[in-house]
């Protein structure tokens, strides 16, 4: 009920054109339910948002500003060599969704709040997002709004009702090549596993989640094809249960596996404590999750969210938001790998590390390069077979 009575409220609003008043450059963010501190993809989204852009940390007391030692600490290496400096925005609204019922009731409240730029964190926002944004562009035609709110999807296209990828004038939906960065977490599993047990964990059976599954797997075909086909795979059901990843993670490792790949928001957490209860190794997602469990986690296939919400928040304080899709992979640096953890409870010798790198970067500017093609489905990696002369 409470959702239903926070749309409808939303929705009379958006009728009446009532907005309230913000400062410039208010920005919006709805979050997933995974949520706020999940070490991954929501986290990335606002941490690009929140400490990057605004120059704030989240804490108990609401927002304070960020010293500028936390803020360079809190940036990996590769960000901060790029000089990032915050954008002067005024504090964001970040709303929680605790249900996918949620996400439309969200978004039009950030609308009515009268923010800039709304940005949606998931690609299971897409249809709120859809829903939303035309209507406010409704909105303009009927000259009840000056102006449209912007949006900015994360890690989906906008679809139309055939389900295809379609555009809006007002949304910005950056799609992301995590296969690309998954064929590299793969290849170095492959290179790394000691009882040639590898294992991969997802969240929702969806298509995006697929595109991690078949990458990973195609980077262990081409580096490690005597394992390839033994790789075991399972799925927790949802991405907000963190006693779910726990559960599917050590069955995984019980079953032999030294490395773990997740790709199951919060309930990657679960599978990181699974691999600090079983001694083993696992990869995390999204953001370097290293942090979490220092001696477990291999690395991380990063997915830069930070720096798409920084760009797109960037865009609009200078008034260069354009609209569209932006596809962003291993060329953009985008996605790809964290670095190999100093404190792993499993020991790699110093020179099988190095060999492993070295194949590792060589792989990536062979799909850069467009020598290798990375397969986005599980259909395309019937089809994979790695090139004769793989780096």
């Amino acid at each position: 009920m409470r959702s239903l009575s926070v749309a409808f409220l939303c929705f009379a609003l958006a009728l009446t054109g009532c907005k309230k008043s913000r400062p410039p450059h208010t920005i919006g963010l709805a979050l997933d339910v995974g949520g706020r501190g999940d070490q991954s993809f929501n986290d990335g989204a606002l941490r690009g948002l929140e400490a990057m852009s605004a120059g704030l940390k989240y804490t108990a007391r609401g927002y304070e500003p960020l010293p500028d030692a936390d803020y360079n600490a809190l940036l990996p290496a590769d960000l901060r060599v790029k000089g990032l400096p915050h954008l002067g925005i005024p504090e964001p609204l970040v709303l929680s969704g605790k249900a996918q019922e949620d996400y439309e009731p969200n978004l039009q409240l950030l609308v009515d709040q009268g923010v800039e730029l709304v940005v949606a964190v998931g690609f299971m926002m897409e249809p709120a997002v859809r829903a939303v944004a035309s209507r406010d562009l409704s909105l303009v035609q009927q000259k009840v709004k000056p102006a449209p709110t912007m949006f900015l999807l994360l890690a989906s296209p906008v679809l139309g009702n055939d389900k295809k990828p379609t555009t809006l004038s007002n949304v910005r939906a950056v799609v992301f090549r995590e296969h690309e960065g998954s064929f590299l977490a793969g290849a170095l599993a492959g290179l790394l596993t000691q009882t040639g047990k590898l294992g991969f964990v997802g969240g929702m059976q969806l298509p995006l989640i697929k595109k991690f599954e078949a990458g990973f797997r195609a980077g262990i075909r081409t580096v490690n094809p005597a394992i390839a086909k033994d790789v075991l795979v399972a799925y927790t059901g949802t991405f907000d249960d963190e006693k779910k990843g726990i559960e599917v993670g050590s069955d995984l490792y019980g079953r032999g596996c030294d490395i773990v790949f997740h790709a199951a928001g919060l309930d990657g957490l679960g599978v990181i404590k699974a691999a600090e209860k079983a001694g083993k190794l696992v990869i995390g997602v999204d953001s370097d999750q290293a942090h979490v469990a220092p001696k477990n986690v291999l690395t991380s296939m990063i997915k830069r969210v930070d720096l798409a919400v920084y760009g797109a928040v960037r865009d609009v304080t200078t008034g260069k938001f354009t609209t569209g899709d932006v596809v962003l992979g291993l060329a953009q640096d985008a996605v790809g790998l964290a670095p190999v953890g100093e404190q792993l409870v499993v020991a790699i010798p110093p020179e099988k590390r190095a060999a492993a790198l070295a194949k590792v970067a060589a792989l990536k500017l062979a799909i850069v390069n467009g020598k290798i093609v990375v397969p986005s489905n599980l259909e395309e990696l019937e089809k994979f077979v790695p090139p004769a002369e793989a780096p």
